[in-house]
């Protein structure tokens, strides 16, 4: 049943709301969304970041002359681009592998860009490009795996702190200030890189979860369509086929021979009918009154003619068309095996309708020789098939009693069933 389990994962997934972010991949719900939080909130932390730093870059630089604006325009216009795709999610990947590498690139020119610069460093001031270390390292984690996250999340600040030193001459007056910023930059990076691969994680975790749920749900549901579909067609089976067959074969008097006959008409339309309708019937609900008269309309076509007994109270609830139609065939079925099996030797049906609790019960007895319930072969249908599971299958329930006396088919179905 591949396609019926295909059909029902599909069904499953289309209760899961969708935007344009998931529904191609059924797989990667959470991610998705995930992703998108975290370019959404890279943005506005890179502008804040980027801001200071394009504000500390027009104060005194410590670049020589001809290398500040071009390192300012190398490094903002990348961050203001990488910022912009972030907000309307479009190439944020891209524009943010460029910047954190154009940065990397910027930092490792320092050293040069700043030999011969007019102001002397200062060991409590740092430099504009400090400021974007961090920027760079949540670049990466929109724009590249784990393991370049981690790299750039170390080398940034540690190739900050080795070219300031350079930029310092290596005065021991820097060294502790350096440290410590490197040790701030690597910390705070950490964090950040951190908290976007747990929430990675979780977000994988979650869809997997998902996943097997509606890959279980659906395996469930499309087990029970295949027993469905096997109990279904073995009644067809038996009540249209083989109870035609059965009947023409142990026919020898004339009223057996034309029931034999009206079976096997009605097995023959029913299985023509049964790619068309294979429920058989109308949805529209009927009354307990209607049920009845089906049941004798049925009867007459077997050749059998049956004045059904109505006990119907006022205010008894309507049967929706799926259940009746199956009671009216569970009934028939016990009436072809009383006709068959017992000569329908006092045969009656009787039909109840009760307002409280609500529901409808069909009785179909005869006064035959009875039969042993258990004793009843595996491979024989019509009963299992076509009186029980049939009635079980909309929700009712199905009873049997039978005696040398004579035996008692009682069908039940209650409006508070499930069908």
């Amino acid at each position: 049943m591949p396609d019926v389990a295909r059909a029902v994962l599909d069904e499953a997934w289309g209760r899961i709301p969708h935007t344009r972010e998931t529904s191609d991949d059924p797989g990667s719900f959470t991610q998705k969304r995930i992703e998108r939080v975290i370019t959404l909130l890279v943005g506005p932390a890179c502008l804040v970041l980027g801001v200071q730093a394009f504000v500390a870059a027009f104060g005194p630089s410590d670049e020589a002359p001809g290398w500040h604006l071009p390192l300012v325009i190398g490094v903002f216009v990348p961050l203001v681009a990488m910022v912009v795709a972030c907000a309307v999610n479009r190439f944020a990947r891209v524009f943010s592998g460029v910047f954190a590498v154009l940065f990397m690139v910027a930092l490792a020119l320092w050293p040069i860009a700043t030999l011969g610069g007019e102001q002397s460093p200062s060991p409590t001031e740092n430099p504009w490009i400090f400021y974007l270390i961090n920027v760079a390292t949540v670049a990466t984690v929109v724009a590249f795996p784990l393991s370049l996250q981690i790299a750039w999340t170390v080398a940034a600040p540690l190739l900050f702190g080795v070219v300031r030193l350079i930029q310092a001459g290596g005065r021991s007056e820097f060294l502790l200030p350096v440290a410590l910023d490197v040790s701030f930059a690597l910390m705070l990076g950490a964090v950040l890189v951190t908290l976007t691969w747990m929430y990675r994680s979780i977000a994988a975790n979650v869809d997997e979860t998902r996943a097997r749920a509606v890959a279980s749900y659906a395996q469930a549901a499309a087990t029970a369509a295949t027993e469905h579909e096997r109990v279904a067609v073995a009644a067809l089976m038996h009540d249209s086929v083989l109870g035609a067959l059965l009947a023409a074969e142990r026919a020898s008097t004339p009223r057996e021979r034309t029931l034999a006959v009206s079976m096997a008409r009605e097995a023959l339309t029913r299985l023509a009918n049964a790619e068309k309708d294979a429920l058989e019937g109308s949805d529209e609900p009927m009354d307990a009154a209607a049920l009845a008269d089906d049941i004798e309309t049925s009867a007459r076509d077997f050749g059998v003619e049956l004045a059904v007994t109505r006990r119907v109270q006022e205010g008894t609830p309507r049967v929706p068309g799926r259940v009746a139609r199956a009671l009216v065939l569970a009934a028939m079925q016990a009436v072809a095996n009383a006709v068959q099996h017992a000569e329908a030797r006092a045969l009656a049906v009787e039909v109840t309708g009760s307002a409280e609790p609500g529901g409808v019960t069909i009785r179909v007895r005869d006064t035959g020789r009875g039969f042993d319930v258990n004793a009843i072969p595996a491979d024989r249908l019509g009963i299992r098939g076509s009186i029980i599971a049939r009635v079980t299958a909309v929700g009712g329930r199905s009873t049997l009693d039978s005696s040398p006396a004579g035996t008692t088919v009682t069908l039940e179905w209650e409006s508070g069933d499930r069908w």
